[in-house]
């Protein structure tokens, strides 16, 4: 059987104008507000896992950070973020796959790294395995991981592909003794244009050792 293509179908994916994604988020303040409650300094190293086109990453630069990492494994979700955002030295792009990573071991340790709806995508333990290896072995001691993933009762699918809905013990599963939970709440997406409401878990770890 023929591997399936995870980069072809994130390109056809953003062929869709941004508004009209399933994640679209027009107000990423729940995530802002996790981001500031750490306490970081606005010249620490962001990195954003598969960010798409997220206007997130344009917030974050209107309110003074100043040192991001943006990943994803499509070249049109990042040729859309960079036309909205515009030439900027305080970003990194990088197109890896955060499964299969070849770049991504090269980058610099990472005070935050933030996720949002990407990985309860990788539903394969080995691809979990492999995520989760990758951002152990690159946040610092005393950094951060932030994560928001459809929770537990919510969509078994998105974007046609299959999703693994998550909680506060699978994260911790997956994360290890070495990362202590700080905060979680639940929240509840609605898309901005079409009112589709789903369930998503937020939760901010700190990597303690």
């Amino acid at each position: 059987m023929e591997k399936y293509n995870y980069k072809k179908h994130w390109d056809r994916a953003y062929h869709t104008p941004t508004s009209n994604l399933g994640w679209y988020e027009n107000d990423p303040s729940a995530t802002i507000e996790l981001i500031q409650k750490s306490n970081i300094s606005k010249n620490s190293l962001i990195f954003s896992a598969g960010a798409g086109s997220s206007l997130l990453i344009g917030n974050l630069l209107e309110i003074g950070y100043t040192n991001l990492i943006v990943n994803d494994i499509s070249s049109k979700a990042l040729k859309c973020l960079k036309s909205q955002i515009g030439e900027t030295k305080n970003i990194k792009y990088i197109i890896d796959d955060l499964t299969n990573p070849t770049h991504l071991y090269d980058i610099d340790m990472v005070d935050m790294w933030h996720d949002r709806a990407v990985l309860h995508f990788f539903v394969h333990p080995l691809k979990q395995k492999t995520y989760f290896n990758l951002l152990k072995d690159k946040i610092k001691v005393g950094g951060y991981a932030l994560f928001s993933e459809f929770a537990i009762g919510g969509a078994n699918k998105c974007c046609g592909l299959d999703v693994l809905n998550y909680s506060d013990q699978m994260f911790e599963e997956r994360l290890g003794n070495n990362f202590k939970l700080l905060e979680s709440k639940k929240h509840l997406y609605k898309h901005p244009s079409n009112g589709n409401k789903r369930k998503y878990i937020y939760t901010l770890y700190r990597k303690i050792r």
